[in-house]
């Protein structure tokens, strides 16, 4: 049973630009805490919008009724087997093999708009920090931010626990007065029906809740 996770993203002040810069100080940040580098990670997002009767893929145009209009795919780092399948209007988490991503090209029933894909440096106290980029692409999306509390699986005992660690964090980073601050939005794992212990269907819940959030920020 994997540890508790939360996932946190940076949200800009506003009229402030995106940079390396604020990644480089962030992952200052967890150095000035004790966290030390080790090893890269990559966590990939899949963002499927259904093809229309046209063969575009949009909101334009009919399309079969029981088809969802949007699935999000997740292949988390810790789980290269996996892919997780997240159909936001039904509030369904679905668990697949690799493979699946290969199926959806071969159904042509869904078009990948984007993949994004998170890099983590790895800190010594289980906290990852990375960029969001888009397929085939250095452009900085979105920066994220993954922590861990190993010693416990239940979302409520280490809510206490996690919140301390989220004050701590936030005064560090707001030592560097950079233009912006990282945010936990809580994702409603009943609403998928996941239970108070954690498994890799609320880390893959949490990633849909972050994109939603980053690409709203990317709207403002």
């Amino acid at each position: 049973m994997p540890p508790v996770k939360w996932l946190m993203h940076w949200h800009p002040s506003p009229g402030a630009t995106l940079n390396t810069q604020i990644l480089l100080e962030a992952c200052g940040c967890a150095e000035s805490l004790g966290g030390a580098k080790d090893g890269r990670w990559k966590t990939s997002i899949f963002f499927y919008r259904a093809m229309t009767r046209d063969g575009t893929a949009g909101p334009a145009g009919q399309q079969p009724g029981d088809l969802p209009r949007e699935l999000l795919g997740v292949a988390l780092h810790e789980r290269p087997g996996l892919y997780f399948s997240i159909v936001r209007p039904a509030k369904l988490v679905l668990q697949a093999d690799a493979a699946f991503t290969q199926v959806m090209e071969k159904l042509q029933s869904y078009k990948a708009r984007v993949a994004l894909h998170f890099e983590y440096q790895l800190g010594d106290f289980c906290l990852r920090i990375g960029k969001c980029a888009a397929n085939n692409s250095e452009a900085l999306r979105g920066i994220m931010m993954e922590v861990e509390y190993y010693p416990l699986s239940s979302i409520e005992k280490s809510r206490a626990v996690m919140e301390d660690f989220f004050d701590v964090w936030q005064e560090a980073v707001a030592k560097k007065s950079l233009p912006g601050h990282f945010i936990h939005v809580e994702s409603n794992f009943s609403e998928y029906g996941l239970t108070d212990q954690y498994s890799f269907q609320h880390t893959a819940v949490q990633y849909a809740t972050c994109l939603q959030q980053l690409m709203a920020a990317g709207r403002g």
